[in-house]
């Protein structure tokens, strides 16, 4: 199967990345930024990374582009770097899919592409468009992975963590280091944990049952107040609170605004309805699914807004220069740091657990899963046909309840009489098939979610 382009970049199984593949997405992207002279290359930790890596700088530099290799490094630790200098950066990653699959993470020099950069890109691929100039260089910068945990340490203060306790899920983060340079520097105790040199793929959005057992173990193995990850490249957190239960993405959304001092908030339309819940926030504007939307929306602020972005991943986008115990600057890129650092601090400040400042929130429940190498085209017809035919979608979720309303913005998502949310999406870059469910209760925002999964899954093997 060829390799697909769209929202996170270009993404496909790692047999399918060929040089020519490879080269020819550069070149594409290249053409669209051709005021730019340097570019910035990162990767993360997966076996087919560094290839890909020498494939870009080389393809750069004979296009006539400096180049930085910025080696493995969080993708936010390399936007910061790169939009620090306002230079363009491509990113070598599969994200949160397995190490059999890679993929290119491509930004402009103001940071993330937006979907007309997308666009742009796509007809200039189409056209086999090429760069030319005269060869460039090829630098490295071992300075970018400590000026992002600068940022953090700035921030939020040495010993702004004192007296913390706080484990970290090593696994293959490309982060895993930074991410414990950070905490220790801001005076918590860290506790490493779960090392490996095996690519193992971790999405903070569906925590699989293992991780969830193994966090709540070493919560209590090790005492911890929490425990903090990522997924492989870092643009998505993970924290679990004292008990070992998991923090929802959107729910650390919320806290970080809550800290900053937002006022504007802006989130894809599957994330938690809290959101909208809460007083403080003067305006909340709902997304399709991806950060190019999200910071689409973001640069429609009004001059002088508080305004941040997150996604139901945890992915933390900082629109405006905001101030904790220091400044800390915009950075409007989805970055895991800021949504694992605001709740320890904003805890530790007030006293109170992970879990109380967590239960202080309006009270609502999301849960995700998703359906793993799916036929994609039979998955869009099924979500086609739910949306075309009232009554086959009426047919699929009686068993959940009455349907009051339905929104289109991305997928389809049901909300019943009752108060219960059902959202359905297919992936738009990798064989995924996402499910999300809300509900008053936990229990049952799981239970939703199990339940309509199977169904999916039955509906997708006929």
């Amino acid at each position: 199967m060829a390799p697909s382009f769209g929202t996170s970049g270009l993404r496909g199984l790692v047999r399918d990345l060929s040089e020519e593949v490879v080269s020819d997405y550069v070149h594409a992207f290249l053409t669209t930024v051709p005021a730019c002279d340097t570019l910035f290359v990162g990767r993360d930790l997966r076996p087919s990374s560094p290839a890909i890596a020498e494939i870009i700088c080389r393809v750069a530099q004979s296009a006539g582009l400096n180049v930085v290799d910025c080696g493995a490094l969080g993708t936010p630790a390399l936007a910061l770097a790169s939009m620090k200098a306002g230079a363009a950066a491509i990113m070598v990653t599969g994200s949160h899919i397995p190490a059999d699959r890679n993929g290119l993470k491509f930004y402009v020099p103001q940071g993330e592409i937006s979907k007309e950069d997308e666009a742009k890109i796509g007809e200039a691929y189409r056209a086999r468009r090429r760069r030319t100039g005269p060869e460039g260089h090829l630098t490295a910068l071992p300075e970018a992975e400590p000026l992002y945990v600068k940022r953090y340490v700035n921030a939020f203060g040495a010993g702004a963590l004192d007296g913390l306790r706080v484990g970290v899920y090593r696994h293959s983060s490309v982060a895993r280091d930074t991410l414990e340079k950070i905490l220790a520097e801001l005076g918590a105790d860290v506790v490493p944990l779960a090392h490996s040199d095996r690519f193992i793929p971790v999405d903070t959005e569906a925590v699989d049952e293992q991780t969830r057992a193994n966090l709540i173990a070493w919560s209590q193995e090790h005492h911890l107040d929490a425990v903090a990850s990522t997924d492989g490249d870092a643009d998505r957190p993970l924290l679990s609170d004292a008990t070992g239960k998991v923090i929802p993405g959107d729910v650390l959304g919320v806290l970080t605004a809550r800290l900053l001092g937002a006022d504007m908030v802006v989130t894809p339309v599957s994330s938690n309805d809290m959101v909208r819940r809460c007083p403080e926030f003067d305006h909340v504007v709902l997304t399709r699914i991806g950060s190019p939307f999200v910071i689409a929306e973001m640069e429609h602020a009004s001059a002088g807004a508080r305004c941040v972005g997150f996604e139901a991943n945890g992915g933390f986008l900082l629109g405006f220069d905001a101030t904790v115990s220091g400044p800390l600057a915009a950075l409007p890129t989805r970055d895991c740091m800021l949504p694992i650092l605001a709740p320890l601090y904003a805890a530790k400040r007030q006293n109170r657990t992970l879990a109380a400042l967590v239960s202080a929130l309006p009270q609502c429940f999301t849960a995700a899963d998703r359906l793993q190498e799916i036929d994609r085209t039979k998955a869009a017809d099924f979500l086609t046909g739910l949306i075309g035919d009232a009554t086959a979608r009426a047919t699929f979720f009686a068993p959940y309840g009455i349907i009051a309303r339905v929104d289109l913005t991305d997928g389809l998502r049901v909300d019943f009489e009752e108060g219960d949310v059902v959202h359905l999406r297919p992936s738009g870059n990798a064989p995924e098939f996402r499910i999300y469910a809300q509900s008053r209760s936990e229990i049952r925002a799981e239970n939703l979610t199990k339940q309509v999964r199977h169904a999916v899954a039955v509906e997708l093997a006929r």
